[in-house]
């Protein structure tokens, strides 16, 4: 990684996407430029973001009490099923693929990305397939979502159910774009002068990432277009009355299920290792380390599907490769946990939101990661299968997770999208109240299924009340906590401080191009001179104020 960081050359062509920056309606079109199509995922998918929590809260305020209280229990199933479907398929996946827009032509001192127009298609697919979502439940909500399987499918209401599988297949299709996009932009657009080993690490990860999304996500495609013809055509792919076989149904959804979490926390994990180096102002610890182990978890992340169904009848020798697949999958974990605290320890911190978020999500991960290794073992799996220590570890990967790291994120390259600096007042504060609201509802929810109280129930046994009132409470803490992000960032992006180009003095390409980007990221192509993480290594523009401008000029001088 001995390459050089970045400074300009070559002048700007004229804007090719028709568009006049600074024109706030182009967002709300059909663009081909990249950084308008990243701000318009992320808008999106914060907007879903917000939906998702209303019905998680819906979810939290009925299990306050053990009795029935405002939803009935066929309602309720509804209710976090459609929870977590919008979750998942509607914030963290397109916000990941929102960043990834936004910042990887730009780190790889691209125009744009290898196809625009696949891009905006890509994208929007996305508000179709979030509308037919919400539609599934008005329209049946028993009977739609993944806790259907057949052949209980089969006698509830099919129009649900159905609307919700096209719902997931537009999704699905958008994922399948833009990873297409995503692995040949990386791939084939990178500058002359950048090796694999001198991308940043968030290009690696959305390359392991991508690659998951073209292997697993068509698996997914296909199981739900079989249970549609189930549905609708009278088939019996998957049940039992007619020979088939609802288990298949099962192999082939969690054959891109278990993925799908590394499809979510991958990206993340490249955007932590972008911002502890530059707010630690040390070398990333590892780099090829972390590079090549997300690619590991891509391999591994196929062939450990079946640890969620070690209570289906899976025979013992299956069990064991599943066990030993899933605690293998710990280890290129690890390498990437290890090296990012190797890379805060002994460094200059700076206890900005972006900082605080990247490692509050480490360790909230560690905590999910853990409990994973936990879920790993046949015989402790089998103990809390469909209990709350589930509904534990899988909020601690992904809230904990990605979305700590999604917000992370959204504080550090605030600047570089909208030209804007956040108020630090703000972020800390909504980092406060998202820390305690999050451990509080979900940290008790370990006890609950160490204890035995089953997932997808509306009503409990009146002992796990306490407890229940307490993950109600910690629930409604966390929604508050969205208050301060969403006034922080209106705020300062109609009226905060003016950011420079390079606010965090950062080493990666991005940082040195205006903020925000022209149309075509660099009035003139970069040259690599630095690597993206030499902090103290080759200090050219570290901790110093000096501008691009003033940087190029001394190169061109010395050329």
């Amino acid at each position: 990684m001995t390459s050089p960081a970045q400074v300009e050359h070559n002048t700007n062509p004229s804007n090719p996407h028709g568009e006049e920056e600074g024109n706030w309606l182009k967002y709300f079109g059909f663009s081909t430029d990249h950084k308008v199509i990243g701000i318009q995922y992320l808008v999106t998918s914060f907007i879903f973001y917000l939906i998702g929590g209303l019905l998680a809260e819906g979810v939290r305020v009925e299990l306050a009490t053990p009795d029935p209280d405002f939803v009935s229990p066929d309602l309720y199933n509804g209710l976090f099923t459609v929870h977590a479907t919008v979750m998942i398929f509607l914030w963290i996946v397109p916000a990941g693929a929102g960043l990834a827009n936004y910042l990887i032509p730009l780190m790889i001192g691209a125009k744009d990305m290898a196809f625009p127009r696949l891009n905006g298609v890509a994208f929007w697919l996305i508000p179709p397939g979030g509308v037919l979502l919400m539609a599934s439940f008005f329209v049946g909500a028993p009977g739609a979502g993944w806790t259907s399987y057949p052949p209980l499918s089969l006698v509830t209401n099919q129009a649900g159910q159905l609307i919700w599988i096209l719902s997931v297949l537009l999704l699905g299709t958008s994922s399948i774009l833009g990873a297409v996009n995503f692995v040949t932009t990386i791939l084939r657009m990178r500058i002359p002068e950048m090796t694999m080993n001198d991308m940043p690490l968030f290009c690696w990860a959305m390359l392991a990432a991508s690659s998951l999304i073209l292997v697993s996500t068509p698996v997914l495609a296909g199981a739900l277009i079989l249970l549609a013809f189930d549905l609708v055509a009278g088939t019996a792919f998957f049940n039992p009355t007619g020979g088939g076989d609802p288990v298949v149904y099962q192999h082939m959804f969690w054959f891109y299920s278990h993925p799908a979490v590394y499809i979510m926390i991958l990206p993340v994990f490249g955007l932590i290792s972008e911002i502890l180096p530059v707010h630690s102002r040390k070398p990333i610890f590892g780099y090829q380390a972390i590079a090549y182990s997300s690619m590991a978890i891509a391999f591994l992340g196929l062939i450990v599907w079946a640890h969620h169904m070690f209570t289906s009848g899976t025979p013992g020798w299956l069990r064991m490769f599943f066990m030993i697949a899933t605690m293998a999958i710990a280890v290129p974990t690890g390498i990437k946990v290890f090296s990012w605290v190797a890379t805060i320890w002994g460094g200059k911190l700076r206890l900005n939101s972006a900082m605080l978020f990247g490692m509050g999500f480490v360790s909230m991960f560690l905590v999910g990661g853990l409990s994973g290794v936990m879920l790993a073992s046949v015989p402790f799996d089998i103990h809390v299968h469909d209990t709350y220590f589930v509904v534990a570890h899988l909020h601690y990967v992904l809230f904990g997770g990605s979305v700590f790291g999604i917000y992370s994120a959204l504080y550090h390259w605030f600047p570089k999208m909208t030209g804007r600096m956040m108020n630090e007042t703000w972020g800390k504060i909504h980092f406060v109240l998202t820390f305690l609201g999050f451990n509080l509802c979900f940290l008790p929810m370990h006890w609950l299924g160490l204890q035995g109280m089953p997932r997808r129930v509306a009503q409990y046994n009146p002992e796990f009340a306490t407890i229940n009132m307490v993950c109600t409470i910690g629930s409604i803490l966390l929604a508050i906590s969205t208050i301060p992000f969403i006034i922080n960032a209106v705020w300062s992006w109609v009226a905060g401080p003016k950011a420079t180009a390079n606010p965090w003095k950062g080493l990666t390409l991005e940082w040195l191009t205006s903020s925000p980007p022209p149309v075509e990221n660099f009035l003139e192509e970069p040259i690599l001179w630095s690597g993206p993480y030499d902090y103290g290594i080759d200090t050219v523009n570290e901790g110093s104020d000096r501008s691009v401008e003033d940087l190029l000029a001394e190169v061109k001088g010395s050329v």
